[in-house]
């Protein structure tokens, strides 16, 4: 089954989200998947490997982060004004209001008596890392049980010295969508995020103080985030939980490409070692 829904924050944002499920959803352990910079919950393989995790026995939410640029039209970047003023500050509070969306019975049941897991694509999953560390920090949403890190950055300073004067003196830095040919800016306010919270989002500290576990699975050609980030990740975590997957001739989206054009081998082997990953750490206390 397969359920649109809407979700208004504290800021009066408008999150839009996809739950699936096959039967049963106030007893199934529930997983949360993350879109990361330029992502978003219909892209590519997102639709069809939610339905995948349905069948193995999981209730599953996908959702666009209020400012990912992605509006009305859930597969264009119609929003590029929101786009242009994202931070990492507003989407960690966007997970965690939404993960307590969930935990309150904004689905029809109680969330909390039941496991939950995160999957975090590339800056997907550094805001989940994030957003982990201050619910330990703040005792909620403690059924928080595993957390599967996919091409995972290990930090958010990303540019040149360069690229950083211009930013700040000309109030925004322009990226291109290489799908799309969209110029799409980012405004002065995601770097000033970034400086006032340089050690809130140290990404390695946060994985060192997760005492949960974690799946890191990385691509072995990943090009935009490279290999040596998954290693960073893996040797400041507790290594006793943590498990370091390494997928050979894997790109960053381990070769899946948008619109969605099937699988192919390498994003066979994250699917299997996520989905036994979940099942292991989400089966009912």
């Amino acid at each position: 089954m397969k359920k649109d829904f809407n979700f208004v924050t504290s800021k009066n944002n408008l999150i839009r989200g996809t739950i699936f499920y096959n039967n049963n959803p106030e007893k199934l352990p529930c997983v949360f998947i993350i879109h990361g910079f330029k992502g978003f919950k219909d892209w590519g393989y997102v639709p069809f490997f939610s339905q995948e995790l349905a069948d193995n026995g999981f209730f599953v939410v996908t959702f666009n982060f209020s400012h990912n640029g992605i509006g009305d039209n859930m597969f264009e970047f119609t929003e590029l004004d929101k786009f242009a003023n994202n931070t990492i500050s507003l989407e960690v509070s966007e997970l965690d209001e939404l993960i307590e969306f969930y935990n309150s019975g904004g689905f029809g049941f109680d969330g909390k008596k039941n496991s939950i897991g995160l999957i975090g694509h590339s800056r997907g999953g550094a805001i989940a890392l994030i957003q982990i560390k201050e619910s330990i920090e703040n005792h909620n949403n403690s059924n928080i049980k595993a957390l599967a890190l996919w091409g995972t950055i290990a930090t958010f300073e990303r540019y040149t010295e360069h690229q950083v004067e211009y930013w700040r003196k000309q109030g925004y830095l322009e990226v291109i969508n290489t799908r799309t040919n969209q110029v799409m800016r980012l405004n002065k306010v995601l770097l000033e995020d970034f400086e006032l919270n340089k050690e809130r989002f140290n990404l390695l500290n946060c994985i060192s103080e997760i005492n949960i576990p974690i799946l890191i699975v990385h691509g072995e050609q990943d090009l935009t985030v490279q290999l040596n980030e998954a290693y960073q990740l893996y040797n400041a975590s507790n290594k006793d939980l943590t498990e370091l997957v390494v997928i050979p001739s894997a790109g960053h989206t381990f070769n899946i490409v948008h619109p969605y054009e099937g699988s192919n081998p390498q994003f066979e082997q994250v699917k299997a070692r996520t989905i036994d990953f979940l099942i292991k750490h989400l089966s009912k206390n």
